[in-house]
Formats: structure tokens, C-alpha cells, sequence
């Protein structure tokens, strides 16, 4: 739960950007070439020690800041503990975490990790100290919400954030979305992240910071603020998208019902039941998505006139997924 505080008076800078969950620095360089300041945070040492390497024009101009450590929740940092255990994936470096359920969810998908103790890091003191962002890029498998629960003791709040949805719980995405109206969040974007480097490059002229010619890597988050492509939806607007896209998990995401089938033909319907999804998403299905939120401070222009005629016309798939998911989850459970 969000606390009554009084609010921190902390600074807000145009100029910044928080890359949390660094990995490779795939986002921070595109933030860095277009002419921010980049604060990024990242918790495997043998990703740090690359970055530092990769980044060292940018880190001696002061231009990156590369914070080591874990982000834990504020019962951790009461807890006063010196370090914290994260879960090192052997097989997909991304896949890094200090989630005990997501570590064992990624051995389930097949690969292996280590633990090693690193330090923990406070994401209120860490915004206290280099102040709060224009743009948050949050990827930190399964813990994006410790950050965001830490805005709600400043004034200021970041013009946007994106964080990486939950694929689990249609449940955990309302809330998520209840967070980000809670601090201020009005208007809501869902962008596909499994080809991003098929479909994305930067505008020219540019909406955020500098042009730059770009060829998206795989595993990119992309473009963002002004420069996404999407329509903005209201929070209504895009839980009712989210709907269809958790109807795609249930059905043929990493668990999913159709995935289990093992008799003739069922590769076949796999892939016709992705392709039906897609029509109505018109993104890939299962994929898996990055919530990006705008701020009521930054929405300019007619902000949601976009989505607002769209709510009015609601597609029976849309308006039937919550019974079908339902249904199929009952499905599952007696199989």
C-alpha cells in the first residue's frame, strides 16, 4: 500500500533517464547517443564490469552512472541485511533475479542458475540522491514494482515510466495499473517486446532528445515517451487489451493449455489459435509486454482523443475473454 507521507521535495530532471536492469547496456546506449544522462542500476557483477568497459567515454564525461546491486523491497532494507541473494542465470543473462518464485519458474523453462550474494540497493535513497528521472525503464524480472512503489514519497514523478507486465496474473496487471493511477499515471501504452527490433526505429524529426539512426537489438525495450508509435489508452482502455493478451497466455504462453496437447494436428492448432489472437491484438501472440505509463503532467495535445472513440465500440471477443478465462482455467485445473 502506497503511504501518507509528506512528500519528498527532490528535484525532477529533464535530462535523465533511470535504465534499471542495465544487462548489456542495449537501452542505456540508445538513451546515452541520444543526449541523456543515464543513471543505470544492475545487479550482476559480470554485466557491470562489461558496461563499465563498453560505457567508459560516457562514465569518465559524466555522462552514465552505473549503480551495482540488487533493488529490494523496503522490508528487506529494514531487515538491515549486508547482502542479498541473487539468482544468476547460467543460460539467459536477462533472466537475472532475486525472486525465489521467478528463479524457479525460469529452472521450469529449462535453464540453470547460481546464487551469488550481492549488495542490496535502496531505490528511494538511490532517487534522493541522483533525483528523479524524465523516463524510467524498469526491467528487473519480477521486482518492477519495488520502484515504482517508491515514487509515491516524492512530489516529483518521472514524465513516464515502462515496466514489464505480469504474464502470470491478469490480477497482478489491475494492480500494477492501480499503483500507476495512484501516483498519477493516466494513460497507458502496451508494446510488444519479442520484435521490437522487427518493427521499431526512432522518428525523424525526433520527439525525445536527439535523432539517432537505430537498428533495435533483440531483447531491446525500444522507443519511448513522445517517440512510441501506439495509441494512449485510458486505464479501462488498456486492461480491456490485456484481457485478450492473458486470454493468448492461458492459452499458448509458457504454460499454456494448448502448449500441453500432444496428439496429431496440434502444432497446427497451436499455431491457428495464435493467429486468430493476433487478429484481434494485432501484435504477437503469446509475446510477452512492456506497460508503458504517461504521467498526467506530460500529456499534451488532445492526450486521450484517440482511444476515447474506440471505448464505444468493444470486439465480443473482448467482451466474452474474462468467461473464456474462466472457463479454460476450470478446464486446466481438471485436466
Amino acid at each position: 500500500m502506497l503511504k501518507q507521507t509528506t512528500p519528498d521535495p527532490t528535484s525532477k530532471h529533464p535530462d535523465l533517464i533511470y535504465d534499471v536492469g542495465l544487462h548489456k547496456g542495449e537501452d542505456a546506449e540508445f538513451y546515452l547517443r541520444k543526449g541523456f544522462r543515464v543513471v543505470a542500476f544492475e545487479a550482476d557483477p559480470d554485466l557491470t564490469a562489461c558496461c563499465r568497459d563498453k560505457f567508459k567515454e560516457f562514465i569518465d564525461n559524466g555522462q552514465l552512472t552505473i549503480v551495482e546491486g540488487a533493488i529490494v523491497g523496503p522490508d528487506s532494507m529494514r531487515a538491515g541485511h549486508k547482502t542479498v541473494r541473487f539468482y544468476k542465470n547460467r543460460d539467459v543473462s536477462v533472466w537475472g533475479t532475486v525472486s525465489d518464485e521467478w528463479a524457479k519458474r525460469n529452472v521450469r523453462l529449462g535453464t540453470s542458475t547460481e546464487t551469488i550474494d550481492v549488495d542490496p540497493i535502496d531505490f528511494t535513497d538511490a532517487v534522493r540522491k541522483y533525483g528523479v528521472p524524465y523516463f524510467m525503464k524498469i526491467d528487473i524480472e519480477g521486482c518492477d514494482t519495488f520502484c515504482v512503489n517508491a515514487l509515491s514519497g516524492f512530489k516529483e514523478r518521472p514524465s513516464f515510466i515502462s515496466i514489464e507486465s505480469d504474464k502470470t496474473s491478469f490480477g497482478n496487471v489491475e494492480r500494477e495499473i492501480e499503483l500507476f493511477i495512484k501516483l498519477g499515471y493516466t494513460s497507458f501504452q502496451a508494446v510488444e517486446q519479442s520484435r521490437i527490433h522487427r518493427y521499431q526505429s526512432p522518428p525523424d524529426p525526433p520527439r525525445e532528445g536527439k535523432y539517432l539512426s537505430r537498428c533495435f537489438e533483440e531483447g531491446s525495450s525500444g522507443l519511448f515517451g513522445l517517440e512510441l508509435e501506439g495509441k494512449w489508452k485510458s486505464a479501462h482502455g488498456i486492461l480491456r487489451e490485456y484481457r485478450l493478451i492473458h486470454l493468448g497466455y492461458l492459452l499458448v504462453g509458457d504454460n499454456g493449455i494448448v502448449c500441453k496437447w500432444r496428439f496429431p494436428g496440434a502444432d497446427l492448432l497451436r499455431r491457428v489459435t495464435c493467429r486468430v489472437l493476433g487478429l484481434f491484438t494485432q501484435k504477437a501472440v503469446p509475446g510477452w509486454f512492456d506497460t508503458h505509463a504517461r504521467h498526467h503532467s506530460a500529456e499534451i495535445g488532445n492526450r486521450l482523443s484517440s482511444c476515447q472513440a474506440s471505448q464505444h465500440a468493444v470486439s465480443p471477443v473482448v467482451r466474452w475473454s474474462p468467461l473464456l478465462i474462466r472457463r479454460l482455467r476450470n478446464i486446466r485445473q481438471h485436466n
